[in-house]
């Protein structure tokens, strides 16, 4: 089924991740296309300076903030209850929201696996639950999930990650094929090293020492380098066209192919392009 392109204006967006990074970007230009805002995020200082800011410069726009921890997934029927009780619909969902968790799995613990899929994959799956009745009353709404470059290929140290965002890979794959007869559409996002904190606020490894944890996070933000301004722009024109999957970077289209010409030896020469960056 054909969708028509998405309208931003005068709908309503629920935006997580919001406070920093890819998600204040998306907040700004969303804002500026027009869009009602239902801001979330975990940093509740963030949020609010970023909602007060985005009601000075666009007073026409409803924009509310929504602290939130979505680790309690449990509690996601109540934030949702929240935002519609504030915007009565909802017409875009985007699932940015994401924490990264340094190690290999044997060093790693459970509970940080665990950890790492709630907020990456488990909150998504139910916000896109929670949001699904409020989402098939307008016409024509968009949902977007984010999932990573790491949704495409496994790096070594990255067994929480890569797997939270392969699942979130499959879940909107699935989702675009149920929800296209009923006139939703579904984009999955791929951004590759794009300039946030991620890197910064990673958990690591327990035993983990404080140099081991510095220079790991050295090692990231050096390919940590497209402008989030930029991302949300890609992201946003994603959605707007109804793009099914929107690689987000040359690092993403490159690795992409990589991966899919060598599925099953990519990781040795992404090892070697990787030591010859700093990257490892």
């Amino acid at each position: 089924m054909s969708l028509p392109p998405y309208t931003f204006q005068g709908g309503v967006a629920v935006l997580t991740g919001a406070a920093s990074g890819i998600g204040r970007a998306l907040a700004l230009q969303l804002a500026t296309q027009g869009s009602h805002l239902a801001l979330i995020d975990r940093d509740e200082a963030g949020l609010t300076t970023l909602a007060a800011d985005l009601k000075q410069s666009h007073p026409q726009l409803r924009v509310t903030s929504h602290p939130f921890d979505l680790s309690r997934t449990a509690e996601i029927p109540q934030l949702a209850d929240d935002v519609l009780r504030a915007h009565r619909r909802v017409t875009l969902l985007i699932n940015n929201a994401g924490v990264a968790l340094g190690g290999t799995f044997e060093q790693i613990t459970l509970e940080q696996f665990e950890w790492v899929q709630a907020i990456n994959f488990r909150a998504p799956v139910a916000l896109v639950k929670a949001f699904l009745p409020a989402l098939s009353a307008e016409l024509h709404p968009q949902i977007v999930n984010v999932s990573s470059l790491y949704g495409l290929l496994g790096p070594v140290g990255q067994s929480a990650y890569a797997s939270s965002k392969f699942a979130v890979r499959g879940f909107s794959e699935v989702l675009r094929h149920e929800l296209a007869p009923r006139g939703i559409g579904v984009t999955v996002v791929h951004p590759g090293g794009v300039r946030t904190n991620i890197a910064n606020n990673a958990a690591t490894a327990p035993g983990t020492s404080a140099a081991e944890a510095e220079a790991g996070k050295r090692a990231m933000n050096k390919v940590l380098n497209l402008d989030p301004a930029v991302a949300a722009a890609i992201i946003l024109r994603a959605a707007e066209r109804r793009t099914p999957r929107v690689l987000v970077g040359t690092d993403a289209k490159v690795l992409d192919v990589l991966a899919r010409l060598l599925p099953g030896t990519y990781w040795g020469v992404v090892a070697s392009l990787m030591a010859r960056r700093g990257g490892t």
